[in-house]
């Protein structure tokens, strides 16, 4: 099955990159590394023994990071090299790869363009997270006999039912994998179900990470900035969420006149659309990516700029999790656990189950059934700030409690790491 398809994408190479200048267009794809996106490599393959992490988007290349590290700091003679599909990933990595990791764009799933990019890099070791299969370069790294592990591997309920309509193409692109290191023990038995040939059970990868950076400095000023208004933020927002938002502050500021408002939007390009949103609705906003700071009349302070979640999760005491009240499934709320934040999110959450289902086991975050609730449970927070402070407090509990990830990932990985060259 995954040849035939190979054969096919090869064929219909002319729709593949048309639909990579239509992305251009967008502006979802970076201009000066357009080629890579075809499997033409920017950078040369280093003299060394390289091992190989694919990521698919923000989230999980955050994630690998201090994996990473820890692979280079115990062996000085491997290259690594990253690949990610998002522009916003790519921009996020220029600055938080460790020393001498090279990024790329993983090239679209066409057997050409698949072939080229394995050729030049030719790793000695692939490991992929969660749960992004491309069955055509999966299916060349198995023909190259590359070993590989899928990393952090997540299947949600919906997407093993899926799958478990196409048995043999499922156990055809999971035997590329020597095992899968699932998240959960829920995820296990759903990759087990649907082909993955062994599975072990390691944790979420996500736990392992650093806490986000930011500068003291701008710590400093922002928090100075906003003295003692009572604030929060919307982490992460997609389209719908925003209005709920600006409802949310309006709803607040009857009680709270002096409320402030953070919109940290998921995609930073959208900043200008959302703040021509809420001056529409009659709020004062500050645009940060246009140089705009938190002034006292400012109502709602949209936070579109790459890089700056850790500065904002540090100022602002409650954040609510995007992606959380449409059905888009969350953002990692291990992030604020990690810097002191009270965790609100919505019922829409199914991309982090575990990681939720921990959080609220320890009181350390609040499930919301519906937007409609934020407004009075925002005020009570502000009321109780004790309440605000335990749920910082038992969330940094939680994340710091599963951090161990790291050492159990490493062992399981160990056997298979490129050998040393004389």
């Amino acid at each position: 099955m995954l040849n035939v398809w190979s054969r096919l994408t090869a064929v219909l190479a002319p729709l593949f990159r048309l639909h990579l200048k239509l992305r251009l267009r967008q502006e979802k794809e970076d201009p000066a590394r357009f080629l890579e996106r075809m499997g033409q490599a920017s950078r040369e393959r280093p003299d060394a023994p390289l091992v190989w992490f694919h990521a698919a988007s923000v989230g999980e290349a955050m994630s690998i990071l201090s994996l990473m590290a820890r692979i280079l700091a115990s062996r000085k003679d491997i290259a690594i090299l990253v690949t990610t599909g998002t522009v916003t990933s790519a921009r996020l990595l220029e600055k938080r790869l460790p020393p001498g990791v090279i990024h790329q764009f993983m090239p679209m799933d066409c057997e050409p363009w698949v072939r080229r990019f394995l050729t030049h890099w030719h790793p000695d070791l692939a490991l992929w997270t969660e749960s992004e299969l491309w069955p055509v370069m999966l299916a060349g790294v198995k023909a190259r006999n590359i070993p590989a592990v899928l990393l952090n591997g997540r299947m949600s309920e919906k997407s093993a039912r899926r799958w478990a309509r196409f048995p043999k193409t499922s156990r055809e692109l999971l035997s590329v994998f020597r095992f899968c290191l699932a998240q959960t023990e829920g995820d296990g038995k759903r990759l087990s179900a649907i082909g993955a040939p062994e599975v072990k059970v390691s944790g979420n990868l996500k736990y392992a990470a650093d806490p986000l950076p930011a500068q003291p400095s701008m710590v400093r000023d922002m928090k100075a900035a906003i003295g003692a208004r009572p604030c929060w933020m919307y982490a992460s927002s997609h389209p719908g969420e925003e209005e709920i938002a600006g409802r949310v502050h309006k709803a607040v500021a009857e009680k709270l006149p002096d409320l402030l408002t953070i919109i940290a939007p998921r995609h930073a390009r959208r900043g200008g659309e959302i703040a021509d949103m809420m001056r529409a609705g009659g709020l004062p906003v500050s645009l940060r990516s246009a140089g705009q700071p938190v002034a006292p009349e400012t109502a709602v302070y949209v936070a579109d700029t790459m890089g700056e979640m850790g500065l904002f999760f540090r100022v602002a005491p409650v954040i609510v999790m995007g992606g959380s009240f449409v059905p888009h499934g969350g953002h990692n709320p291990i992030e604020p656990a990690q810097l002191g934040s009270a965790i609100l999110y919505g019922p829409h959450m199914f991309n982090f189950n575990a990681v939720c289902a921990d959080l609220e086991k320890e009181g350390a975050a609040l499930l919301l059934e519906s937007s409609a609730d934020l407004p009075e449970v925002l005020l009570r927070l502000f009321a109780h700030p004790d309440e605000i402070a335990e749920l910082a407090r038992a969330a940094g509990v939680v994340a710091e409690r599963n951090r161990d990830v790291l050492g159990v990932i490493l062992e399981r990985l160990a056997p298979l790491m490129p050998a040393v060259r004389a």
